[in-house]
Order: C-alpha cells, then structure tokens, then sequence
C-alpha cells in the first residue's frame, strides 16, 4: 500500500492542489438546484391526470436509486433494467424512466429506443443534445427533463420530483436535499482541520485499512455502494460494501502481533467497518447492526459511524453517500494520487456495473 501522509489533509498547498475536486464536492447542491430550476416548466405541466401505468420500469443510471425510493411506496409494480432493451412484457401501458447523462450509455440508448419502437410511456433525464435525448426524439409524448450536468444524484432528484407529481413517489423536496448537502460541504470543508471534520477523520481511519461499509436500510445500502465506488478510485485498493451475512465472516480476524517489527515486514492490512446510518428505527437492521459491531469488537476491527438521522429519506442518502465522497476524496489527497499532475475523478464514477440484487 502506498503511505499515508496525514499532514496532507490540512496543507494549503496540498488542498489547492485538489482544489477542482473539493470544490465540485461543495458544489453538489447547487447542482440539485439547476436541476430542478431547468426542469421546472416540464414539472409545472406535470401531474397524473388519473392516469396510472400498469408498471414503472427505470434504466439507466442510477436506477436502483429510483427503485430504493420508490419500491416500498409505488403503487404500481416497479422494476430497476439493468441491461440493454426493455423487459419482453413492457408496453403501451407502461412508463419507462431513463435516466442518463451527456456521455454516451449504451444501455441507456437502447432503452428510450426500445421504449420509442414499443409505444411505451417514456420519461428521460438527459441533456438536449444527450444520444439518450436523440433516441427518444421520436416519440411524440416522452417527457425530456434537461439535465444540466452529468450529476447523477441531481438527475435523480429532478426524476423523483416528477415521479411524485404524477402520484408515483413520494415527496421529494429537492431544497431539502440541496440544504443537506451544503450543510455537509461546510462540515467537510478542506478549511476545517482533522480534529473537527469528520471525513478527514474517516480518511485517517482507511489510512492503512481495508474498507467494509454497511447501510441497514435499503437507502443506506445504495449510499454505501456508492460510498465504496469513490474509496476504490481514489486509493485503488479493493473495498467492500455488502449485507451483513457477507461482511460477517470478513471480520474474523487473527489477533494484532503485538510485537511485529515494523521495519521487518510490512504491516498487516486489516478491515475497518464504515457503518452508514440513516436513522430508521427496524427492529432487523438494528439486529443486523449489533451483531457486526459485536464481531469487529471481538476481532479488534475498528468502527466508524456516518449518521445522518434528520431528513427526508433521499436527503438523507444523499448527506451520506456526500460524507463517503469527501472521506474518499481526502484518503486520495493523503495518498499523494490527488493535488497531482495525473488523478482520476473520485466523485462520479460514472455508469460501473452493478451486482443486479442491488
């Protein structure tokens, strides 16, 4: 593993350096805001009208977001694409969700294209001249929300808010989740030193380990994946985000050597266990919950938590997966692979392939 300089996370040089990077972080909601402000004369002609799909199908990116949001509350059958196309069964009946940026996704393409040759309901989130816009120019009625970035949380907003507005989702409120994500930008700001900020603290943690994130409730559990996405790009080491009965048998680890030399042989890398913790209140997650901090307990594993309790739920996804983001962008910065000539982007990692239970 490449050392940990921790002097990094508060030299001004060092965080002028990764500057562009910080400041697309900090910049995350006003990003939801644009969103919603170029998409407010689509959703001010929006509403349902009575009219109800016999299903939801969403593609795209960021899918499974929509899914987590909308399964446990939507009143008609609802079902996250992973791959090309469309389900055989999708219709004219049926409304189609795609979500996608200004890159090209193939996957995404050939859903609003199957979705046009189908007949089918189709609603995309995109920018005008997007090749997911292009493909679905031909059907008459789609309804094209203008993405202003290749945000992908702000599309997903911007896709709720209309979801909702047609009787589909719940409520929203994207100044909620645009406030939640400042508050988490003045807490994690690169001017707040490692004693009082929390994902300089969380950096320091994954510094020399190997991370295991978990989220109790079917939100946290998106958030930690996408938590895990930035770890892997800004230290280019493996990360784990799973269930419990998958990160349980991770944490049997053998006792610490004591008295290793550490000039001898490299130090051993062991896990450390990122819980994200979303506030609700289930009697399952809460089990789940003790029984892995119970095990790190007993094998000497250290523990993290990242809480956000207060908000609407996809404010509070959003607060935690931007905590992970910041965490993931200073453990880049502390590894020497940001504030360089040559970096990867830890913050959207873009359209990675997904295990489909998730």
């Amino acid at each position: 593993m490449s050392p940990f300089d921790d002097t990094r996370l508060d030299d001004p040089a060092a965080l002028e350096a990764a500057d562009h990077l910080l400041r697309r972080l900090a910049m995350a909601g006003a990003r939801v805001r644009a969103e919603l402000e170029a998409s407010e004369d689509v959703l001010s002609g929006l509403a349902s009208d009575g009219f109800r799909p016999r299903a939801v199908v969403a593609a795209g990116r960021d899918a499974r977001l929509v899914r987590a949001v909308l399964e446990p509350v939507c009143p008609v059958p609802f079902l996250a694409w992973p791959g090309p196309g469309l389900p055989g069964w999708a219709g004219p009946l049926d409304l189609v969700v795609v979500l996608a940026g200004a890159t090209e996704d193939l996957d995404a393409v050939s859903a609003a294209g199957e979705a046009v040759r189908r007949g089918c309901g189709l609603m995309v989130a995109a920018p005008e001249d997007s090749p997911v816009a292009i493909a679905s120019a031909g059907l008459r009625h789609a309804i094209r929300l203008p993405s202003q970035s290749d945000d992908q949380l702000a599309s997903a907003v911007a896709v709720l808010q209309a979801l909702h507005q047609m009787d589909l989702g719940p409520e929203v409120d994207h100044k909620a989740v645009a406030s939640m994500l400042d508050d988490v930008a003045i807490e994690c700001s690169p001017n707040t030193d490692v004693s009082s900020n929390p994902a300089k603290e969380l950096a320091l943690v994954l510094a020399d380990a190997l991370p295991l994130v978990w989220g109790g409730s079917v939100l946290a559990a998106r958030a930690a994946r996408r938590v895990v996405e930035a770890l892997r790009l800004a230290s280019g080491r493996p990360a784990l985000a799973a269930d419990a009965g998958h990160l349980l048998p991770v944490l049997n680890q053998p006792p610490r050597d004591l008295f290793a030399d550490p000039f001898d042989k490299p130090a051993e890398v062991r896990p450390a266990l990122i819980v994200l913790d979303d506030g609700v209140d289930d009697p399952g997650v809460a089990e789940h919950r003790r029984k892995l901090e119970a095990k790190a307990q007993a094998h000497d594993v250290r523990v993290f938590t990242v809480t956000q309790a207060n908000g609407t739920d996809i404010a509070r996804y959003a607060a935690l997966t931007q905590h992970g983001r910041y965490a993931a962008a200073y453990l880049g910065l502390g590894l020497g692979r940001y504030g360089t000539s040559s970096e990867d982007d830890p913050l959207e990692p873009g359209n990675p392939s997904e295990d489909p239970a998730w």
